[in-house]
């Protein structure tokens, strides 16, 4: 299986279309979606639309995504991620707003070799970003691919025995992890639609089971035209200029 890897859209349809675009030329046989389809971004119904229509094998919801339930659950969200919590509540279909009320909790196991979770795989909104908490996820983690989002920010945690190593965003698009024997992984592989990396670039990613290998992916997409949507609409204008900035 060749599984297109989606995380953290964020209602920027415009990154999701790149990166759908780009993942048909390259091939896919289904869909891992790892949360927060919705926040932040001036499109949430357009990409809850798509992400629907793809009807990917495996999603889980994000903690934006848990807003769906009600503006308490932004509690912890900052001043500018509540403002576009509220927006989204008012401005999302009854249909959609209800398929994402009814997105599941990860982890979710996939197969004998990938997991997908939104946050870790012992927490869904915990954030992992140092060894101490790669190691607690690896620990715990059914798989040897678990895959992760939440972060916005790509990089790969791997453990074999008692040896730990990680890397952070590859420099260009097109790198390739091979998947080891006898080794854990945990890869983030970015965000589509809110890099946080100081790359603009829409993230994500292809695992391919049978070469056992995962796809890096980064692309260049119409950041202005999302911008635009995002001032129009009269959601905070520090959502469109992060974008530009990939923080």
């Amino acid at each position: 299986m060749r599984y297109l890897v989606l995380t953290d859209i964020h209602a920027n349809l415009e990154a999701l279309e790149t990166c759908l675009e780009d993942g048909r030329h390259r091939g896919c046989d289904g869909t891992l979606v790892l949360g927060d389809l919705v926040g932040y971004g001036a499109d949430p119904n357009a990409v809850v639309d798509r992400v629907r229509a793809l009807q990917p094998t495996a999603i889980v919801r994000g903690n934006h995504d848990k807003v769906a339930f009600g503006l308490d659950q932004a509690e912890g969200f900052n001043t500018v991620a509540k403002e576009a919590a509220q927006w989204m509540l008012e401005v999302l279909t009854p249909e959609n707003r209800d398929w994402i009320a009814a997105l599941p909790q990860g982890p979710l196991a996939i197969d004998d070799l990938v997991e997908i979770c939104h946050g870790a795989p012992y927490d869904e909104d915990a954030y992992i970003f140092d060894e101490t908490d790669a190691r607690l996820a690896l620990k715990t983690a059914t798989r040897p691919l678990c895959l992760f989002g939440h972060t916005h920010y790509p990089v790969t945690f791997e453990i074999a025995g008692t040896a730990f190593q990680w890397t952070g965003p590859a420099a260009s698009a097109g790198a390739v992890l091979p998947i080891k024997e006898g080794v854990k992984y945990l890869l983030n592989p970015g965000s589509v639609g809110q890099p946080r990396d100081g790359d603009p670039r829409a993230a994500y990613a292809i695992v391919d089971t049978v070469a056992r290998q995962v796809e890096l992916v980064r692309l260049v997409y119409p950041v202005a035209k999302a911008q635009s949507k995002i001032i129009e609409a009269g959601l905070p204008e520090v959502l469109a200029r992060r974008l530009a900035a990939g923080r």
